[in-house]
This record gives structure tokens, C-alpha cells and sequence, in this order.
């Protein structure tokens, strides 16, 4: 303990250092990063293989020598980035002043209300209101979120309207940590009821009476969700009837509502598998089960007015189908299409209205939406022009209406939120997100590129730049992201912080890996467990792509992932750590093999369907083969900034601090290596629309300091 406080002393009072824009002349504080004390502790897997960890210490948050050491590396960091400070705040103002602060969504009708979302000139939340009648009416304010996060490190929320529109659910969490408060507010008087209910997962299901809602717990140590409780308004939270339980520990369990808001229904799944149970919301009992589950199959379960269910599924369908099953006898032997499988054609999803069905899909990577008349099975097909975007269904409460609100961006688009006439087929623009200052679209152009894989797969990739700024000599800085796990796909779509790397002459690119399902479901199941390097592979192959075709110069290519996607920067900075300049690591996934060992902790049991179980010889060794904290060896690493959260309930903070720790000891260079742990945050990092764009200006300084790029 007093090590660590004689460090964080030498480097808070070192700050000597001058740069230039050149990074030959800049010249770091000669300050030491901290050093991690080496405590040796045994795992032994069940297949007589014994790792040694000797930064097992640093999991348990509650020792003072371990916030102690996170602490002195957020000071080395602030050391050894302190000649950017002014840097940082003028990148954090460039990007706030894009953001237009007094703005607000579009408004959704529903049953004679408007309900939209806007932000007051310096507020860092949300306020959820509502008018009735027409856009005319006096305001409502249902919550106003600058209120309810006064005085609070962290705040995430939002709301749940009752049937009736006269209660609202606030449910929140103000950790990170996943756990969230259910309160009820009375919309009439503005004022509380009595009822609070802690440490719940946060979405709810109101019954149709307006006098009980369905929400659902997790495991306080775990955090899988595992059961499902009734609460009526007014009764004590103690006597909350358990209504579902789920035993399966491979399982994680939710509640949700049909478009009809007939019935409630309550899934769980993992990554490979799910199942329904519903309820009916008219009269609440027990849960009834569509179909059992089954390994390799999901499925998912609405209901939009008659005698059937519609069920989204893979159950004999790699890219999906849509069947329908009658409600008194929903089981899968009922089933019967709707909209067949198709080989080249991905179901993504699917809205309902009165006469119509809306149907959103993918074809080569790109999204689709189709229109179809239930009637006769007519149907037409909205179009795209630009060669990378992402489109979507968006929010579509009403089910008697022949409008469908859809959303568009792309990477030189900002996200916008049209109306469409299902019956003229006129599309209106309801709202563009406003940039500020002198964005222009125009100035910006984007590719889609099909990169050869090394097996022979062509890999989607969406390349965004500045036209003005551009030169395809091999000669521009570059990055490239990636996320590439549990089937979700990374869509090319608009960042208003992005333009503070375009206007600088970056060229950015998203490798659409396997492991998404930007190609279908064989492409998740082609970079998921036994496949997982896959993943890996595309990405180097991705990146290698864009130095030999001259889009980017073979040393100034940087590389970011966060989450799943930070096990992907821990991968290939072993595979091929000579790609990359810098390399930014998000709350990186990097322990694979200690974690999924671990069954008390989250990231485990309903995961092994998706990275492996360790129980297995064959699974537990194909991961010891890449995960990160295993594989790091004495060799040279590029450039690293590593960030986590303190309060983490994704992955826990003691992955990427190890992995920093481990990897101080084996790097052979002299290139940056940086850990920065936000202590009141967790997997999101900082919460409020201003706050995390700190967080984004550290990134780039990082990233602009390495380049010599400090204005």
C-alpha cells in the first residue's frame, strides 16, 4: 500500500514535458507507470492443466490496495496525457458544439397522446414528456431526468406509461451496475405513490387494469436474471407474487409485452436458445409455455389481434423465418410459415399492423424493408441509395394506422426518422439530427467494400473519409472498428464525434466481421465458439485490405473495439501486432478462460453456447488458444489505451487491469501503455450526453498525440 501511494505522489508532482507537432520531438514526463504487485495464485482446470495468475488479487473491489492501484494509473495516465489537457477540452467543445443542446425526438401518437423526448442547453438527461389531444396542448413533464441525476456520479433511465396513461414507472439505475429501482408516479398529481421496489433488471409489463406490472430480477452475485415477480400497486414489495423462476442456470430470463398488448409474455435464452411463456394481460395467471427449449434454437413470440401468435425463429432456418401457431395450441408442431427460410436472405424482424405487415431484412449486408398487404400478399420494397447505410423499423405503437415510422443513416447521414404511407407509398422526413457549425454531408463520401478473407469469404467493410482531404496513396492515418460476437451486427451509421477525425484526414472503416449477422445467421455461427478466430482473422485481413490498397499508410492505422469487441483488440495485438499503430481497448473482454471457469460471475454460464465451456477439453483449449491475458508474450505491442469501468457488471474491471499488468512486464518496446478505470461508471462508461464525450476526447488525443497531432 505504501508503494502505490509513493507512486501516485511521484507522479502527480513529475509533470515536466514540451511537444511539438512532430512525435519525434515530444517528450514524455520520465515518470515510472505503476507496478502491479505479483501475488501467484493457482487455477487448475478440470482437465489437469494448471494456469498461474499473478494479478488475481486485483478482483475484489472492496480492497483499499486495489482502488489504491487504480487510482495511481489514472494518475499516470493524466501524467503522461497532461500536455493535452487543453487539447482534450478543445476536442470535447468541437464535439459538444456539433450537438444541438435545446432539440427533442419526434413525437409518436398513442390512444390520444404525443410522447417525445428533448433536452434542455446544458442538460445532460433526458426529459420524458407528453401532450394530449395535439402538438398544441400544454407540456406534460412525466420525468425530468437533469432533476432526478442532481448529485448523482451515474444515472440511467427511463420510463413505462400505464395502459391507462395516468401512471409512469421510473425505473433506474444510478451505478452502472445493472441494477435498477422501479418507482410510480401518479401523471394526474405528480406525485410518488408509496411503492419502490430495488434491484430489479429494469423492464417492466403493465397489466391491462392499470393496478400490477411484471418485472423481473437478477442474481445479486451473477447478475442473470432468474425470476419474474408480480407487483399490484399499493401491497408491500414482500408479498410481490413469484410468478416465474428460472432454474436453468444457462438461462437469462426477461418480460415484455405484444404489439396487441394482449399478452405478456416472459422469454429466456442464452446465446444460442430461447423460450416464451405467456400470460394474458387482461387476466393475469399462470404462465403458459409456447414452446420448450430446445440447444440451437430461438425464437420470439408477438401477437398482433386474432387467434394466433407470430413467431420470429431458427428453428429449421439459419437466416429466420416467420410462422405463425394458434394460441390454444402454440406449439412448435403447429407452426406454419408465414415467411418461409430463405438461403440468401436474412430476417432480421417484423411490425404488424391492421393491413399490412412490415417486414425489415437483410440482403448482402445491407438492410431492406418490405411492405406487405395481408389482404392479397401484395407487396413492395422501400430502396436506399447510398452503397453503406443502416435502416430499420422504428417505434410503431398504433397497429390501426397506414403510417410506419422507419429510421435511416448512414456514415455521411445523420440519423433521420421518416413516416411512411403504406398506401401512397410517400415517405416524408419527419427529422434529421441536426449537426452544428459547418457540416455539410456533401464534403464526406463513403465506400462498401468486399475485402477477401484468407478462406475465401468477402467480408462486408464500410469506409467513410473527407473527400477534400483524401488521397488513395498509402499515405492517410486510419481506423477501424469492429465488434464481430453474439450475432450483432454493426451497422454503418452516422457519429457526429466522428467528423473531429474526418476534418483531421482520417479515413475510418467498420469490418463487418464474422460473428455479426450482417450476412446472415451462418456468418454468427462461422466467428462463434470453436469458429471464434474467425473473427480475429477478418479483422487483420480488414486491416491489411486497407494499407495494400493505399486507403491507409502502413503505420498509422489504429485499431478499437469495446466489450466483445475489446476481446477482438486483445486478440489481434497478439496476432498481428504489427498492423497497428495504436490500439484503444474499451472495457475489453480479455480473461476468457478465468471467466468462463467462473460460475459466480456474469459473462458465464448462459454464455457458453457463445465462447465455449470450459468443462469441455476441447472448448476449454481452443480458448486458452487466443484469449488475450493467456497469450501475451514478450514481444512488441503498439501504442494502448485500455478503459473499464469500476462498476462493471459486463466485464468486470479486473480483466483489463490485469491485462495492462501482465502486459508492463512482457512488452518489449517503448510504445505508450495507458489504463484509465471510470470509478463511478460502469460497462457504458460516463453517463449524460456531455460527460462521455470526455471520454471520446481522450480517445482521440490519444490517439492524434501518437501522430503528432495536437491542434
Amino acid at each position: 500500500m505504501k508503494k502505490l501511494n509513493l507512486t501516485l505522489t511521484l507522479i502527480c508532482t513529475q509533470i515536466i514535458m514540451s511537444c511539438s507537432k512532430k512525435e519525434s520531438q515530444v517528450i514524455l514526463p520520465d515518470v515510472q507507470p505503476p507496478v502491479a504487485k505479483v501475488e501467484p495464485f493457482e487455477i487448475l482446470s478440470k482437465h489437469g492443466h494448471l494456469r498461474v495468475d499473478n494479478y488475481y488479487w486485483l478482483n475484489d473491489r472492496e480492497n483499499p490496495e486495489v482502488i489504491a492501484y487504480l487510482e495511481a494509473e489514472n494518475a499516470y495516465l493524466d501524467t503522461m496525457m497532461g500536455h493535452t489537457k487543453v487539447f482534450q477540452d478543445n476536442l470535447f467543445q468541437e464535439m459538444k458544439s456539433r450537438i444541438k443542446e435545446d432539440d427533442a425526438s419526434v413525437p409518436y401518437q398513442l390512444d390520444g397522446y404525443f410522447y417525445y423526448v428533448r433536452y434542455v442547453e446544458g442538460g445532460e438527461y433526458p426529459i420524458y414528456c407528453r401532450k394530449r389531444g395535439s402538438l398544441d396542448a400544454p407540456e406534460e413533464i412525466i420525468v425530468d431526468g437533469n432533476e432526478l441525476g442532481k448529485d448523482k456520479p451515474y444515472l440511467n433511465f427511463y420510463t413505462s406509461v400505464s395502459p391507462d396513461h395516468n401512471l409512469a414507472a421510473i425505473i433506474m439505475d444510478t451505478q452502472g451496475r445493472n441494477f435498477y429501482g422501479i418507482m410510480v408516479k401518479d401523471l394526474r398529481t405528480g406525485q410518488l405513490l408509496d411503492d419502490r421496489i430495488e434491484d430489479t433488471r429494469g423492464g417492466i409489463a403493465w397489466t391491462n387494469d392499470n393496478k400490477s406490472f411484471y418485472y423481473s430480477i437478477p442474481d445479486k452475485q451473477t447478475l442473470r436474471v432468474f425470476q419474474v415477480k408480480r407487483h399490484i400497486l399499493g401491497a408491500a414489495t414482500q408479498q410481490d407474487e413469484l410468478v416465474f423462476e428460472e432454474n436453468d442456470a444457462t438461462l437469462d430470463c426477461y418480460v415484455t409485452k405484444t404489439k396487441s398488448k394482449k399478452y405478456i409474455i416472459i422469454g429466456s435464452g442464452r446465446t444460442d436458445a430461447s423460450y416464451a411463456l405467456f400470460i394474458d394481460a387482461d387476466q393475469p395467471g399462470k404462465p403458459q409455455l409456447i414452446e420448450k427449449v430446445q440447444d440451437n434454437v430461438q425464437y420470439h413470440v408477438d401477437h398482433a389481434g386474432g387467434d394466433h401468435f407470430y413467431i420470429h425463429t431458427n428453428l429449421d432456418a439459419v437466416n429466420y423465418r416467420l410462422v405463425q401457431a394458434p394460441i390454444s395450441e402454440p406449439h412448435a408442431v403447429n407452426w406454419k410459415d408465414v415467411i418461409p427460410h430463405r438461403e440468401n436472405i436474412f430476417l432480421e424482424g417484423v411490425d404488424y399492423f391492421k393491413d399490412y405487415m412490415a417486414v425489415q431484412e437483410t440482403f448482402e449486408g445491407l438492410a431492406k424493408i418490405r411492405i406487405v398487404k395481408w389482404r392479397d400478399g401484395s407487396e413492395h420494397e422501400l430502396r436506399f441509395e447510398e452503397p453503406a447505410y443502416s435502416a430499420g423499423l422504428g417505434y410503431n405503437p398504433n397497429f390501426d394506422t397506414q403510417t410506419l415510422r422507419y429510421s435511416y443513416t448512414s456514415m455521411t447521414t445523420p440519423g433521420s426518422t421518416y413516416d411512411y404511407n403504406m398506401v401512397s407509398r410517400e415517405k416524408t422526413l419527419m427529422k434529421e439530427q441536426p449537426v452544428l457549425g459547418d457540416f455539410d454531408k456533401n464534403n464526406y463520401q463513403t465506400e462498401r467494400v468486399m475485402v477477401p478473407a484468407r478462406d475465401g469469404k468477402r467480408i462486408p467493410m464500410s469506409i467513410v473519409y473527407r473527400k477534400d482531404k483524401f488521397k488513395k496513396d498509402g499515405t492517410m492515418p486510419g481506423w477501424i472498428y469492429a465488434y464481430g460476437s453474439y450475432g450483432y451486427s454493426m451497422d454503418p451509421t452516422f457519429s457526429s464525434t466522428r467528423l473531429s477525425l474526418l476534418d483531421r484526414g482520417f479515413v475510418y472503416a467498420i469490418a463487418h466481421i464474422r460473428g455479426g449477422q450482417e450476412m446472415g445467421g451462418e456468418w454468427y455461427e462461422d466467428g462463434k465458439m470453436l469458429n471464434k478466430k474467425n473473427t480475429f482473422t477478418d479483422f487483420i485481413d480488414c486491416s491489411k485490405w486497407l494499407q495494400d490498397n493505399g486507403y491507409v499508410a502502413k503505420d498509422q492505422l489504429f485499431a478499437s473495439g469495446e466489450s466483445a469487441g475489446g476481446l477482438l483488440m486483445g486478440a489481434v495485438v497478439n496476432m498481428a501486432p504489427e498492423l497497428y499503430r495504436g490500439v484503444i481497448a474499451a472495457v475489453p473482454f480479455v480473461d476468457v478462460v478465468t471467466t468462463m471457469m467462473d460460475e459466480s460471475i456474469p459473462l458465464t454460464t448462459f454464455e457458453w453456447l457463445e465462447w465455449g465451456n470450459p468443462n469441455m477439453q476441447e472448448q476449454y483449449e481452443y480458448m486458452l488458444s487466443y484469449s488475450p491475458y493467456d497469450n501475451v508474450e514478450e514481444k512488441d505491442y503498439p501504442n494502448l489505451l485500455v478503459t473499464t469501468g469500476l462498476h462493471d457488471s459486463q466485464v468486470q474491471y479486473w480483466e483489463p487491469a490485469k491485462w495492462v499488468a501482465l502486459l508492463r512486464t512482457k512488452k518489449t518496446d517503448a510504445n505508450r501503455l495507458y489504463l484509465y478505470t471510470n470509478l463511478d461508471a460502469g460497462h457504458g462508461g460516463a453517463s449524460g450526453r456531455f460527460q462521455r464525450l470526455k471520454e471520446i476526447a481522450l480517445e482521440y488525443a490519444f490517439v492524434f498525440d501518437i501522430l503528432g497531432m495536437n491542434e
